[in-house]
């Protein structure tokens, strides 16, 4: 373990209380540079998941390119199970940052407990809902005949995991959120290690093609799952997941619920989104425009990984410190995540502009695929460059406990601007419809950034006199 993960280990009672200081009093670069980078690590890791898949998918003779675009059919309803772990953890990891920066531990544990049962409840109810209606779902979200049977092959396994990728997302978060930003690092880097490793042997070993992927990918998820209960239940950890606090309480998991919903919206609106893109995209384009929709889509979660980990590291700063009512280190450390989240996001632009290819042959070595990918790649992402503002502004909203303002400007980007546009550009772009298609996504993007950026100059400011007041 790292220092920070130390520091919350050595005692417990007052002396404890007095470890968890750190997150007020360490220098906040050094401090966000300990938290962020095992948090970035992981989120990386984490996307190796289907990153891996999809890159092994794709290079199975004969059948890759067919195989690829039948799984990246897939990622709506994978998109809607992370969410759903973002829900819960997202939302309830906050709140217990919040009232341990307040000294109010036993809430902060309620709020883990009430969490934990909550993932529990609803990855069963998801588990049937995709085990029942995969196939029409996947139809619904832009399969067509050449593609369908490798995307249920996909699901049908998938979904046996469910309960797996929903504890090992959402309960990680609490793990992160008290600054054992290594540990949930390594919640994800044992699934991952695991998934590369089995990948191939599954795949091409056993010749399951997209069944031996979903396979490894369910067993990786529950190595994982392991390995985060068991840290939660034993003693390294701040808080603990304990019998007395694993039945439901309206009055913990609502306001948890409602923090998470904007985070809710943003994953699993990419699932509405996908959908959205992959009709038009089949309408316009075939098959063809479907999968380097694929391809796409896992550039941009990949590259938006770095993003969310910082993020994440930043969340416990803020959170613990807006409790304890410190508003001068909030606002410091939004201006260090703003500035290193913009900075990266301008670097990944510049990266993808110049050499598109490289992306693009990553997941597939179709020729014809290929270089089409590399014309909707720059055009796909073409605001990228302002993106770190929109994300620090929207992570800041969700860590100060902000639900209303979060859900505002997630709803605005993806539902008020992005799928009209997704129509809409078809119709005024006639010269190259499919083209149109892809740049619904940086016109939104644009637009997105300019409107959160002021409501959440306004929406601080108000928060950091609130502060000084009290």
């Amino acid at each position: 373990m790292g220092e920070t993960d130390k520091n919350y280990n050595q005692s417990s009672g007052s002396a404890a209380g007095e470890d968890k200081e750190f997150l007020r009093t360490e220098p906040l670069g050094k401090l966000l540079l300990k938290l962020a980078l095992p948090t970035v690590a992981a989120q990386l890791i984490n996307m190796l998941y289907n990153i891996v898949d999809r890159i092994y998918i794709g290079h199975i003779p004969d059948i890759g390119a067919t195989a690829l675009t039948g799984v990246g059919v897939c990622m709506p309803l994978i998109m809607i199970v992370s969410a759903f772990a973002a829900l819960v953890g997202y939302g309830g990891a906050p709140r217990a940052s919040i009232f341990m920066g307040k000294k109010d531990n036993e809430s902060a544990e309620k709020t883990l407990g009430n969490c934990f049962v909550l993932q529990i409840v609803i990855s069963v109810v998801l588990t049937a809902i995709l085990l029942i209606w995969n196939r029409d779902f996947l139809m619904a979200f832009g399969a067509s005949e050449n593609t369908i049977e490798y995307a249920v092959n996909y699901m049908n396994i998938y979904a046996l995991g469910t309960i797996f990728v929903e504890i090992t997302l959402g309960m990680n978060a609490f793990i992160t959120a008290q600054g054992f930003a290594k540990t949930g690092m390594l919640s994800v880097l044992i699934g991952a290690v695991a998934n590369i490793i089995l990948d191939p042997v599954f795949i091409f070993g056993f010749n399951m093609d997209v069944r031996g992927a979903a396979l490894a990918t369910i067993i990786s998820q529950a190595l994982s799952c392991i390995w985060v209960v068991a840290f939660l239940c034993g003693k390294k950890t701040f808080l603990r997941i304990k019998t007395k606090n694993l039945r439901l309480n309206p009055k913990i998991i609502l306001p948890c619920l409602a923090l998470g919903v904007a985070t809710f919206i943003m994953q699993a609106s990419e699932s509405v989104i996908s959908v959205c893109f992959n009709s038009s995209l089949q309408k316009y384009g075939g098959d063809i425009a479907v999968g380097a929709m694929t391809i796409l889509t896992s550039v941009i979660q990949f590259a938006m990984l770095p993003l969310q980990g910082l993020g994440q590291g930043a969340q416990p700063i803020i959170s613990y410190c807006y409790g304890a009512g410190d508003g001068g280190r909030v606002k410091n450390a939004f201006k260090l995540l703003l500035k290193v989240r913009l900075i990266y996001s301008v670097l990944l632009w510049m990266l993808v502009m110049l050499i598109p290819g490289g992306f693009a042959a990553m997941f597939t070595s179709d020729a014809e695929l290929m270089e089409y990918t590399r014309t909707a790649l720059r055009i796909y992402m073409g605001s990228m460059f302002l993106f770190g503002i929109q994300m620090a502004c929207q992570m800041t909203f969700n860590a100060l406990g902000k639900a209303v303002e979060s859900i505002v400007v997630a709803v605005m980007r993806k539902f008020v601007l992005l799928i009209p546009l997704i129509y809409i550009m078809p119709q005024i772009l006639r010269s190259n419809q499919t083209m149109a298609v892809y740049m619904a996504e940086p016109i939104a993007d644009l637009i997105a950034v300019t409107f959160t950026a002021i409501l959440f100059t306004v929406q601080f400011k108000k928060t950091l006199k609130k502060i000084k007041i009290a």
